[in-house]
């Protein structure tokens, strides 16, 4: 199995310090980077062979591969999104599919949170594709909410739901399992040319409908993480870093 993150997207939302960097790179201390504590966090489980899909300032990322190997004890390949700046992350994922056959250990780029989140999937693999979700967070209209059966397995996952109606929050880290690339390929592909613009949630959702179980499992209780897409989301980023 490997680790994988997405890490080609914009960040429009965090500029100017988005300008010239990816929002994997981040800072949320002296020292490191949101992509620094993704790596420790796949390193510390076993994950030292590492994809990441770039796009936005890949040559960001490309500079600092050696500096990321040594410093984590990982083995970097980096995949290109060559539509980053115009379509979703459907298609992001979907550019890394034939590492998937492998088995991945899934995080988005810009979410920090703890290992324990990381060792929660691993101790739970069971369906093909297995999300971490947060089932005490109070939700809005911004989160991505899932909807669950009595197994727990995805019956609905959107942005577009009432939050009063949702059972958790997906919280962007899932386990692929190898077995299951092939059937998550085509509903990613199938997503991204139906809409550009759709999230690989949609392609989760997509793998749901056609039969395949995609299991949730909750994150420890009172873990602290944050998805970082505006500035507030960034200071709260530095917060849990430093306490971390």
């Amino acid at each position: 199995m490997i680790g994988l993150v997405l890490a080609a997207g914009a960040g429009r939302r965090l500029r100017p310090y988005t300008d010239t960097l990816p929002k994997a790179l981040m800072q949320v201390d002296d020292d490191r980077t949101i992509l620094d504590c993704s790596l420790a966090n796949l390193a510390a489980v076993g994950l030292t062979d590492v994809v990441i899909v770039v796009g936005y300032c890949a040559e960001a990322v490309e500079e600092r591969k050696a500096a990321l190997e040594a410093r984590h004890g990982v083995s970097l390949t980096l995949v290109f999104n060559d539509k980053a700046e115009v379509w979703n992350n459907a298609y992001s994922l979907w550019t890394a599919r034939e590492h998937l056959r492998e088995g991945a250990l899934l995080v988005n780029g810009d979410t920090l949170h703890p290992v324990g989140v990381e060792q929660a999937l691993l101790a739970n693999r069971g369906p093909g594709v297995l999300l971490a979700v947060d089932v005490e967070k109070s939700l809005a209209e911004e989160e991505m909410k899932v909807q669950v059966d009595d197994q727990r397995h995805v019956r609905r996952i959107t942005k577009l739901m009432d939050p009063a109606t949702a059972y958790a929050e997906y919280i962007g880290a899932s386990l692929i399992e190898g077995h299951a690339a092939e059937a998550l390929a085509a509903s990613l592909q199938a997503t991204f040319e139906r809409d550009p613009d759709l999230y690989y949630e949609d392609g989760y959702q997509h793998l749901a409908d056609s039969g395949f179980a995609v299991g949730t499992t909750p994150i420890p209780s009172g873990t602290r993480w944050v998805e970082v897409d505006d500035h507030a989301d960034l200071a709260r980023a530095r917060e849990i870093a430093c306490h971390s």
